[in-house]
């Protein structure tokens, strides 16, 4: 019966529980308390699996694993703010803008994945890989499908959009993506470049006023302009190689008479 009704954990556990209540004297509400509590934690960590897995999140991307240090004008306060969700209830978009290698696709990535443990659904893309299969479905007649396929997800993680360049790919499916998703779906993006380098993006300018319009209009921006990570590790071997002391020939033949 457990089985037919779909109660995995109730047919794991109760056995075990049954007993431990019997020794102990508990009433029956506590012991099929117990066995409720055990079953929904595990519909959660099913669900929270299944949404990671559909997500395509970069691995290692959270916020445990994000260097604040490094970007002072990102406090960590505003970000775990952000990892909460409220601004997902009214459609609200998030743009994270600074140089390559300051750490925007991890923190989005970081925000998506305590989404997600939170109870909503994220897509994560580059945003050429998705203009290409937005293209295929237009080219087969299904691009309405493949967008109200991407309804489902409360937040949908735009990486690199500035590398979607109009002259390699015809990006209007994207304007189309951002127009129906507006005040009524999430779109979070990082791009290294400001609003004013995005004409390279869309087919027009008036496509690209129009776009920009719509995606800050409920949004909150990151600016995250500063040293990148590879930068930072570069300086930091430089800097450790120099302050190593480097081995004479008095050390090497010493060490040959030891």
């Amino acid at each position: 019966m457990l089985t037919a009704l779909r109660l995995p954990s109730f047919h794991k556990l109760w056995a075990e529980i049954a007993t431990r209540a019997d020794s102990e004297g508990w009433p029956a509400a506590r012991f099929l308390a117990v066995l409720a509590e055990y079953e929904l934690a595990e519909r959660d960590m099913r669900r929270i699996r299944r949404h990671l897995n559909e997500a395509h999140l970069p691995a290692g991307k959270t916020l445990a694993t994000f260097d604040f240090k490094a970007l002072p004008s990102l406090p960590r306060p505003r970000v775990e703010a952000l990892a909460a969700g409220d601004w997902l209830e009214e459609g609200g978009n998030l743009i994270a803008i600074g140089n390559s290698g300051t750490g925007k696709t991890h923190i989005l990535s970081a925000i998506g994945h305590a989404l997600i443990e939170a109870g909503h659904r994220v897509f994560y893309t580059r945003t050429s890989d998705l203009v290409q299969r937005l293209q295929a479905a237009r080219r087969d007649l299904v691009l309405e499908a493949a967008l109200a396929k991407l309804d489902r997800f409360d937040l949908i993680i735009l990486d690199d959009i500035t590398y979607a360049h109009k002259d390699q790919a015809e990006t209007s499916v994207l304007f189309e993506l951002i127009a129906r998703r507006y005040e009524y779906r999430s779109i979070a993006i990082a791009a290294n470049q400001p609003f004013s380098g995005w004409d390279q993006i869309f087919p027009d300018k008036a496509m690209t006023v129009a776009a920009i319009d719509r995606l800050v209009h409920h949004a909150t921006i990151l600016e995250m302009n500063a040293q990148s990570y590879r930068q930072r590790a570069a300086t930091a071997n430089k800097r450790a190689r120099a302050e190593t002391p480097a081995t004479t020939s008095n050390d090497n033949q010493n060490k040959g008479a030891d």
